[in-house]
C-alpha cells in the first residue's frame, strides 16, 4: 500500500495493530479521523490517554476500574457470597448485558495454557483462593470458556479449594464446546447462568 503522506501512514500503522482491523480498515478509519473537526480528534486523543495514564483494577476482584473498588464490588445490593469467574473484562460485560446475575466476579486475567507459557502463577488465581479461604465466599460459579485450557483452569482451581465447605457450580452447557463467552448472545448465556450445574457433574461429561 502507498501512502502520499508518512504521517499518513503511520497513523495507518499505528491503527492497524488493533485486533481485527486490517491495513484497509485502518485507512478508512484514518481518513474519517482526517474529514472531522480537529477538536473531536482532540478528544479521542485525550480520552484514549487519559483512559491510559488513570484506569486501575479492582482490589477486589480485578476488573477494570476508576477507583480502588469497582461499582461492581461496592453495590451493597450485590451478593457477596456468590461469586463468578472469569477470565477478562469482556466476560463480566457479556454476563452483566444478560442482566440474570446479581453476584460478584474474579477475573482471572486468562486462562492456563503451558503453550502460551500461562501458567497458575500469571493468574489472579491466588487471590481467589484467599477469598475461598476468608469464609465470605459461598458459591464459586466457572464462567470461563468452554476450551481445553478454560476446563484445565476450572479443574486446577476446584482442586484447590476441594477442602472448603464451598459450592462449586460451571455455566450450562448452552454455551457451544469451544465458544468463548463474549460472542454468546445474551438469552443464551443468560440461561446458561440461570441454569448452572454442579462442577463435579460437569466432569463426568
Amino acid at each position: 500500500m502507498d501512502f502520499s503522506s508518512k504521517l499518513l501512514e503511520n497513523a495507518v500503522n499505528e491503527m492497524a495493530q488493533f485486533p481485527g482491523i486490517g491495513k484497509r480498515t485502518a485507512l478508512r478509519l484514518v481518513l474519517h479521523l482526517l474529514k472531522q473537526p480537529k477538536s473531536h480528534t482532540q478528544k479521542l486523543s485525550e480520552s484514549l490517554q487519559k483512559m491510559r495514564d488513570e484506569i486501575i483494577f479492582c482490589k477486589n476482584c480485578h476488573n477494570i476500574s476508576d477507583k480502588e473498588i469497582c461499582e461492581i464490588c461496592s453495590n451493597l445490593n450485590r451478593n457477596k457470597q456468590l461469586v463468578c469467574v472469569v477470565e477478562d473484562i469482556r466476560d463480566v460485560m457479556a454476563i452483566e448485558n444478560t442482566s440474570q446475575y446479581r453476584g460478584q466476579y474474579h477475573v482471572l486475567g486468562g486462562k492456563i495454557s503451558p503453550m502460551d507459557g500461562i501458567g497458575p502463577g500469571e493468574l489472579n488465581i491466588s487471590s481467589l483462593i484467599d477469598k475461598v479461604k476468608s469464609g465470605v465466599v459461598k458459591e464459586l460459579v466457572f464462567a470461563l470458556s468452554s476450551t481445553m485450557e478454560g476446563d484445565t483452569t476450572n479443574f486446577f482451581i476446584f482442586k484447590q479449594i476441594e477442602e472448603f465447605k464451598i459450592t462449586t457450580t460451571t455455566i450450562a452447557r448452552g454455551i457451544s464446546v469451544g465458544d468463548e463467552l463474549e460472542y454468546a448472545d445474551e438469552v443464551t448465556l443468560g440461561r446458561s447462568i440461570v441454569n448452572r450445574i454442579p462442577f463435579e457433574a460437569s466432569l463426568k461429561n
